[in-house]
């Protein structure tokens, strides 16, 4: 059935007093520069700066002056966003649509409930055994691998932080490697099969119905692999589950209490916090996985008692209302300037967009504006060899988030060196970005460089950057356990905060289902069922395959 609509009663200018005023402020704005804003205030690093839970966010590089961030607590206080953070970090239902609260919140805080810590020790009893090499497979050998067999929030966000935190690795001397297989291409899994061998291997199981088809589907294949090795191999030595079917996972060949548990309160892009994160504590140990909840608790903490004036997750948040609806922004950029933090961009992707990328509000109407963003971006330096032509020069008006770590894990003098560069062209693109170069700059460089009068016109337009493309840098001391959390836990409450102005569910992701739904039919016609139709063009592909698979060919 069709969404339904209220028409403009669904448009954000009617439901907030503060929308014209915005519309206004960001009219004057587009008459200015960022760089006359600087001109204008020479006290605005100071003030368009704050600190939180280890992190600096320097806003000022953004179209936003004073009347803008007061209208930004106008809107906060009109969306009841008081309310709305109340209610999420003391466990009210927030996911109307499936009658559950979205409670992460509570497992990186010192007051969880007693199920929580039981897990949690559960999970330390595991990963210090595993680490310690107490932990045996069928052959009497220690575990020197683990592999994590998921997708999604089972894979996404531990695979994330378990490479963000690569430094960490060995530092209580385990010689652990972690390895993370989600796609049902069997080349993802069959790469990560030929460096193991099957004695020495732990998988790690995340599914909470234990049938999601890409995780179910490369488990038994795991355990196929084993069991070739040796038809005799204990599997109960080699597997490890999260989920709530437990009978599934006995079934399958997990024992009964090397299967941690998952919570319907806590959903899958949120769920790194939880028995999921048990991948993350085996590579880096079950310390710096408390220290990785100890700095998201912190940045809850900040975000459910800092006024909106001086809340990060909110100013991030609002910053990117306010490029959507009022520059017409469709997408921004995150850009870590870490190796460790390549993978950040691709987490956020679905923090954000499987979070808010919804066309109707919580009451089922179809609303009349953009909800989420598109979320990309890479590593620098890379991404500068590559799109930052696009967002120097291009025609769309694209925001960017740089990541900024201030010190690095590497620490030779030529480390420091290649550091000092990294930082250096982070802080440039930064003011790349926002400033540009002038008519007047490119003419006079390259009146220097000797070129004829009519060179000079000719080059000219290719090289002018128009600048005033705003951006924020979020820098910290370092990529450890507890930055990481708080960085998290920072793009996490942005995320809601967004879903709460857009009046939408942060919390579901029945588009994702749809999908499923129809993969199932499709690979049963595939496979020679042919009980069910299809329009043209999926009966034509379905028919290529087949034919491309046919025994003749």
């Amino acid at each position: 059935m069709a969404a339904k609509s209220n028409g403009n009663n669904n448009s954000l200018a009617s439901r907030y007093a503060c929308w014209p005023s915005l519309q206004a402020n960001a009219e004057l704005l587009k008459g200015t520069s960022i760089t006359q804003l600087f001109a204008d205030n020479p006290q605005r690093v100071e003030e368009f700066s704050l600190e939180a839970a280890g992190l600096r966010l320097d806003f000022s590089k953004n179209l936003v002056n004073t009347e803008t961030l007061q209208l930004f607590s106008s809107l906060s206080e009109q969306a009841k966003l008081p309310e709305a953070i109340h209610a999420l970090s003391t466990g009210e239902v927030v996911n109307h649509t499936e009658k559950r609260p979205a409670w992460h919140s509570a497992l990186r805080s010192a007051n969880t409930s007693e199920e929580v810590n039981q897990t949690l020790l559960r999970m330390e009893q595991l990963v210090n055994a595993v680490r310690s090499g107490s932990w045996r497979g069928y052959s009497g050998e220690a575990i020197t691998d683990v592999v994590n067999i998921g997708i999604g929030g089972s894979d996404l966000g531990p695979h994330m932080v378990s490479h963000a935190l690569m430094p960490y690795r060995h530092t209580d001397g385990s010689t652990l490697s972690c390895h993370y297989v989600s796609n049902i291409d069997p080349s993802d899994l069959n790469e990560v099969l030929a460096q193991l061998r099957p004695q020495t291997t732990l998988f790690i199981v995340a599914s909470k119905s234990f049938t999601t088809l890409e995780t179910l589907s490369n488990a038994n294949k795991a355990r196929d692999w084993l069991l070739q090795h040796d038809s005799d191999a204990d599997t109960g030595k080699h597997f490890i589950a999260v989920s709530t079917a437990i009978d599934k996972a006995v079934a399958f060949g997990v024992d009964a209490e090397n299967i941690l548990p998952m919570w319907d309160w806590v959903g899958g892009r949120y769920s790194l916090w939880s028995a999921i994160g048990i991948s993350i504590a085996m590579g880096i140990g079950m310390n710096h996985f408390r220290e990785l909840l100890a700095g998201a608790h912190a940045m809850d903490q900040h975000f459910a008692n800092a006024p909106a004036s001086e809340n990060m997750p909110i100013l991030l948040a609002l910053l990117g209302i306010w490029y959507s609806h009022f520059w017409h922004a469709q997408s921004y950029a995150v850009l870590p300037y870490d190796h460790y933090l390549k993978l950040l961009p691709e987490f956020l992707q679905q923090l954000d967009m499987e979070s808010n990328g919804k066309n109707v509000n919580q009451n089922g109407e179809a609303i009349d504006y953009n909800s989420g963003p598109i979320v990309w971006g890479a590593a620098g330096t890379n991404g500068q060899h590559s799109f930052h032509q696009l967002l120097h020069q291009g025609t769309r008006f694209v925001p960017v988030d740089f990541i900024l770590p201030l010190t690095s894990h590497q620490t030779s003098a030529t480390d420091q060196q290649q550091h000092r560069h990294l930082v250096a062209n982070c802080l440039s693109q930064s003011k790349a970005l926002a400033e540009g170069k002038s008519l007047q700059t490119v003419k006079q460089e390259l009146a220097e460089s000797g070129l004829s009068d009519t060179e000079i016109e000719t080059l000219t337009p290719h090289k002018v950057i128009a600048g005033n493309r705003p951006n924020n840098i979020i820098s910290f001391t370092q990529v450890t356990p507890r930055n990481l959390g708080a960085l998290i836990a920072l793009y996490e409450h942005k995320v809601y905060v967004q879903s709460v102005i857009w009046q939408i569910n942060a919390f579901d992701q029945w588009g994702v289902e749809l999908g499923k739904q129809l993969s199932n039919k499709v690979f049963n016609r595939l496979s020679g069922d042919n009980s069910e139709t299809f329009d043209a063009s999926t009966q034509a592909l379905i028919d290529h395959y087949t034919n491309a698979n046919s025994p003749t060919k």
